[in-house]
């Protein structure tokens, strides 16, 4: 069994909503087996939705795909989904889960995805937006630019629903637009750590 860098310094974090889980679901295709970065994904889920998600998701991604718990550790390698009716915060090395009111009308919320993972990460940060029918994310996209991160946000003329990547442009919380393809391309490209744009 190949090793996997445990508690990396950097970490990607993808948010989406309505189309989300098949751009998710495309982006997760074409990661390589041995990436080098936890990922955190944020997809706007009924409260009641079940683990088939997680399974659909998992069929399309060479990496293992867990719904992500309280405490668990980020390791690279691995893809953690935030479990319905749930926020998902990243911490230093470890992701924990919170029940806090919905931000945005959703739990979980992008927005708290994308800035605990600047505040734990800082410049090691990749956050990726996607389609999607509110504006939530534009406001964590932004703490992620502001943080040194890099903030992909796919370009609304491809996306399933534009409301979403158009709400982090017009806050000027993109650091490149991109389609799904072109975002596919840096995730494979990564260098160890970080992408620089």
């Amino acid at each position: 069994m190949e090793e996997r860098t445990t508690s990396p310094s950097g970490i990607v974090v993808i948010g989406a909503s309505l189309g989300g889980t098949r751009a998710i679901s495309y982006l997760l295709t074409g990661l390589p087996r041995r990436f080098p970065l936890p990922v955190a994904l944020v997809l706007h889920r009924a409260t009641d939705s079940d683990a088939s998600l997680r399974e659909v998701l998992q069929r399309h991604s060479t990496l293992p795909v867990f719904e992500a718990e309280d405490k668990m550790q980020a390791v690279a390698g691995q893809v953690y989904l935030a479990p319905a009716n749930y926020h998902l915060l990243v911490g230093e090395g470890c992701f924990s889960l919170s029940t806090e009111a919905p931000v945005v009308c959703a739990r979980p919320s992008i927005d708290i995805l994308f800035d605990s993972a600047s505040a734990a990460c800082g410049s090691d940060t990749l956050g990726i937006l996607l389609t999607g029918a509110s504006n939530d994310g534009a406001f964590g996209a932004s703490k992620i630019c502001e943080g040194g991160g890099v903030m992909l946000v796919q370009d609304p003329k491809t996306a399933e629903c534009p409301i979403m990547p158009q709400a982090a442009i017009s806050a000027a919380a993109a650091s490149r637009i991109l389609t799904l393809d072109a975002i596919s391309e840096v995730l494979c490209h990564l260098p160890q750590g970080q992408d620089r744009g």
